[in-house]
């Protein structure tokens, strides 16, 4: 069973429910992972999705903030949803597919502007959340597993437009990149869309404040697309729809695709 899967911030999918539908329409994924849906459960445009193909969908949301989804036209029910560092935020959610298959869904903190926990709260909340999610894989039997979402880290130095001058900047710093490779490391999850294009700069993030972002493009890659090791040989075809950055009213990511035959 062949199936592609994308991952997006979409950055309110009320506000961009048109985009989802063009990306659903244009590309249609097989299952599409949503983060900072910014919406009640209940507020979601389920039903302009379902018209679409997208019959199944799990979620967890809150009214204005954060919020993550899974739509999918494969059967799936939903396998849980953590509050990782007890924050009450809707930042994870998780289905299983009919062949099998688990997918996690995470939105993680972007942990404000100050590197500095002591002096940042909202950086201590990233770090711990991070450390939640490793504890969490490391006393989890995973398997048939793949993890995506905007986990608001570009881990290595072709993952941002300039690694020194970034050091210090929140989602390149030491210390986040070495809590997310714990996380990685936590369950041997292998990095799908490095897999497939292991050179070069990639970004699947542009700031509003360019507005010349494609010229300049000045990018980061924040966005995931992890597997377990018994299925990570069966991914292929990694790509970003880099186009989207570009449409009237986007969100500031882009979606990161990758297709599995299982």
């Amino acid at each position: 069973m062949a199936f592609t899967l994308a991952t997006w911030n979409i950055n309110s999918v009320r506000l961009r429910e048109a985009l989802v539908m063009r990306l659903m329409t244009e590309d249609a994924p097989d299952v599409l992972c949503l983060q900072e849906c910014k919406s009640p459960v209940d507020k979601i445009p389920f039903e302009a999705f379902q018209a679409l193909g997208y019959t199944h969908m799990v979620a967890r949301g809150q009214k204005g903030y954060n919020g993550v989804a899974i739509f999918s036209k494969i059967p799936m029910v939903e396998a849980g949803a953590e509050d990782f560092a007890a924050l009450g935020h809707a930042r994870h959610i998780a289905g299983r597919l009919e062949n099998g298959v688990t997918v996690h869904n995470f939105y993680v903190p972007a942990g404000g502007d100050i590197a500095d926990r002591e002096v940042n709260e909202k950086f201590g909340q990233k770090l711990d959340f991070l450390a939640e999610m490793r504890d969490y894989f490391r006393g989890a039997k995973t398997e048939k597993s793949i993890l995506v979402g905007d986990l608001n880290i570009a881990p290595r130095e072709d993952d941002v437009w300039d690694h020194k001058k970034l050091l210090k900047v929140v989602s390149h710093t030491p210390i986040e990149v070495e809590k997310l490779a714990e996380v990685q490391e936590a369950a041997a999850w292998v990095d799908i869309t490095r897999q497939d294009m292991p050179e070069g700069r990639v970004y699947s993030w542009w700031s509003y404040r360019s507005a010349d972002w494609d010229a300049a493009d000045k990018g980061r890659r924040l966005d995931h697309v992890w597997a377990t090791p018994d299925i990570s040989n069966a991914a292929h075809s990694s790509h970003i729809r880099r186009e989207t950055r570009g449409w009237e009213g986007p969100s500031d990511h882009a979606p990161v695709f990758a297709t599995f035959d299982l």
